[in-house]
């Protein structure tokens, strides 16, 4: 190999097992953070006031990931 091959070639990324569970535990908080807003909530059972805003923003996405809303 040439010097600039080496230096293209990719390093494996080493993480120690405290700082997977911590990416993994970030993961999982957001997917669910994620999931409850596009999927759970409706508004009448919100967590964050009795306003639609939430719901009326992820609307369509609701619908193109099956969710009913109506």
């Amino acid at each position: 190999m040439t010097a600039s091959a080496e230096a293209l070639s990719p390093t494996p990324v080493v993480l120690s097992a405290s700082k997977a569970a911590l990416w993994l535990t970030g993961a999982v908080f957001l997917a669910l953070a994620l999931y409850y807003f596009v999927g759970i909530d409706q508004g009448a059972t919100s967590v964050f006031g009795s306003d639609s805003h939430v719901h009326e923003f992820v609307h369509d996405a609701r619908h193109f990931l099956g969710f009913p809303c109506h």
